[in-house]
């Protein structure tokens, strides 16, 4: 059975941590932040692990087992 391709966005959006889980970056920070307490501004600056079974596709698209 042939090599499985690694999936090139998956690899650039997602890192798999030591433990192998999946690290993310939190959306909403691009642009209108304006309205956001820096309470919040601070929050959405650090990554977040993903939950689930989106962590199972991300793992399926990166290659990791």
């Amino acid at each position: 059975m042939p090599k499985l391709k690694t999936n090139k966005s998956a690899k650039k959006r997602f890192k798999v941590t030591a433990k192998g889980r999946i690290k993310r970056s939190r959306a909403g920070k691009s642009h209108l932040m304006r309205s956001f307490t820096g309470k919040r501004v601070r929050a959405l600056r650090r990554p977040a692990m993903m939950s689930g079974g989106d962590e199972k596709v991300a793992k399926r698209m990166l290659g990791v087992d």
